[in-house]
Formats: structure tokens, C-alpha cells, sequence
């Protein structure tokens, strides 16, 4: 097996069962898998200049050792990555035993220094000139579309969104499932709940948040102002999302599927003639307190 130090996307396509050295843009990541033995796997999705997008499957024996992407549009260094064809279509395959990476911040023109890499994994010096070009046409191009973001105050039906929030908590919950508290600084609207007088005797609303954190201390950290929303993750691979996810940190979270659960409105409790204790769904700003927190 020939190995090929360092090839744009367009001349590694060409080398078939090649051991290659590739540093491209990624264009979009999965949650890592189980594979059918006892590794782990996910699969991205790269580009450069030269040529469109093509796949990536990392494997890796531990969770720990696959890439830890904070964004799309980060620069992925492959090196030792084996060029695979099936049915006509090319992708690159990162061999546990031999293959290492190293990631970069995409858009930061100044820092050089890979924010995660795998110990097999060797800089060289004609990287950072790679790298920068790669910001350079990445930051002139539309490579990377930026989908719709809403705030809270815009959900208004069950479906996919995609927000852009504070994460306040993270905790589990009765049933063994990982939730976080999310916010923004705005308040979700205010549902209407048609419940008939006699089912409240065998199916109450529930008149606080279940669970709630269990310091007292997590919740006075929480803000006073906009409403806290529970994001309960239905996902398999949780010891991953958990490393990507950072208390008191704002993060973009894409598709997030949003449901009504039966619950109550606590406007009155507030200061109404304090404005920045308003609920603020029905004004067109978020609150100034999301610079402050």
C-alpha cells in the first residue's frame, strides 16, 4: 500500500487503496455508532478547493479517540487515511491502528494549534500555509450554508428547529435520561390548555418543572428573566454529547424536536413594572441580560 504524503481531495480520489494525507474543510459530522463488533464509528463529510465533497468513516476502538468537531466549517488534518470506492462512489476510510487526526478552529486566521489531536498524530511545516488558505477560500466561499436559527419566543408549533442557547444544567432525570436546561433570554409564548374540569382528579397538571435539579445552588444560578426550556436527549452515544456539551456555554443545536408537555404559565409572579420582567415573547429583542450571563 502506497503511502501519499500530502494530496488535495481531487488527486486522492484517484488513489485507489492509498494510504494519503488529506487537510480539507468539514461540511457536516454524525453521532458516533456502534459497530458490529466492539468499535465505534462516525462518518464526515469533507471539502476543499479542488474538488466536492466526499466521506470520511472514522473507527476507533474507544469513544474518545473519534474527533470531538466544535463546528462545522473546522479544518480536519487526516493523515494515513486508506481511498475506498463502492459502487462507484469514493470515500476515505481512518484506520484505528494506523490512521490520526488533528482539528483546527476554521475561522480564527491567527492560531495554528490543533484543538484535539490523536497522539499518532505528527505536524509538519508547511501545515499552517495549508491551513490558512483553506480559512482564506472557506471565508470568501458559500460552502457552508447557515440554516435559520429561532429564538424561543418564535416556537410556536411542534416541529424541527434550530436554536442558538445558553446550556444552564445538565442532569438526569427519573427515568434515567439525560436532560439539559436551555435559554436564550426570551420567553416561549403561552399555550392554551383545554382540559376538562373531572380529569384533574386522575391527571393533574403538573405545577413545577419534574425533575428540578437537586441544589439549591444550581437553581439560583438560573436567570430571572426568559423561559428555561428541558431538552431531554434521545440519543444513543450520550458520553459524547456530554463531552461536546459545556455548562454555561452558549451552542447551536440543530433540528431539535419541539412538543408540548402540559404546564403553567408564572407571568404573575413577576415585577410588572419592572419592563426587563415582562414576559418578552411578544417583544421583537431579546433581553439585554444575555450579555451579562
Amino acid at each position: 500500500m502506497v503511502y501519499r504524503r500530502f494530496l488535495c481531495i481531487k488527486d486522492a480520489v484517484a488513489c485507489i487503496n492509498d494510504k494519503v494525507d488529506l487537510i480539507a474543510v468539514i461540511l457536516s459530522i454524525s453521532l458516533p455508532q456502534t459497530t458490529r463488533g466492539t468499535d465505534y464509528v462516525c462518518k464526515l463529510k469533507i471539502i476543499d478547493e479542488s474538488h466536492p465533497e466526499i466521506p470520511v468513516h472514522v473507527f476507533a476502538q474507544e469513544i474518545d479517540h473519534l474527533p470531538f468537531v466544535a463546528a462545522v466549517g473546522d479544518i480536519i488534518h487526516l493523515s494515513r487515511v486508506v481511498m475506498r470506492i463502492y459502487e462507484g462512489d469514493v470515500y476515505a476510510i481512518f484506520n484505528k491502528r494506523f490512521s490520526s487526526f488533528a482539528l483546527y478552529d476554521g475561522k480564527d486566521v491567527e492560531n495554528f494549534q490543533p484543538y484535539q489531536v490523536l497522539l499518532r498524530y505528527e505536524a509538519r511545516k508547511h501545515d499552517a500555509m495549508i491551513i490558512a488558505g483553506l480559512r482564506k477560500w472557506l471565508a470568501s466561499s458559500h460552502v457552508i450554508d447557515e440554516p435559520n436559527f429561532s429564538l424561543l419566543k418564535e416556537i410556536n408549533e411542534v416541529g424541527l428547529v434550530n436554536l442558538v442557547c445558553k446550556v444552564l444544567h445538565i442532569c438526569k432525570t427519573t427515568d434515567d435520561k439525560w436532560m439539559a436546561f436551555i435559554w436564550d433570554g426570551t420567553d416561549v409564548p403561552p399555550i392554551s390548555i383545554y382540559k376538562k374540569p373531572e380529569d384533574e382528579e386522575h391527571n393533574p397538571l403538573p405545577l413545577h418543572f419534574k425533575p428540578l435539579p437537586s441544589s439549591g445552588d444550581v437553581l439560583h444560578t438560573f436567570p430571572t428573566v426568559g423561559t428555561i426550556l428541558r431538552l431531554i436527549f434521545d440519543v444513543e452515544c450520550m458520553p459524547y454529547i456530554l463531552q461536546l456539551l459545556k455548562v454555561r456555554q452558549w451552542f447551536k443545536l440543530f433540528c431539535v424536536e419541539c412538543k408540548v408537555h402540559e404546564g403553567l404559565c408564572n407571568y404573575d409572579c413577576r415585577s410588572l413594572g419592572n419592563l426587563d420582567r415582562m414576559p418578552s415573547w411578544s417583544f421583537p429583542w431579546p433581553s439585554k441580560i444575555t450579555g451579562h450571563m
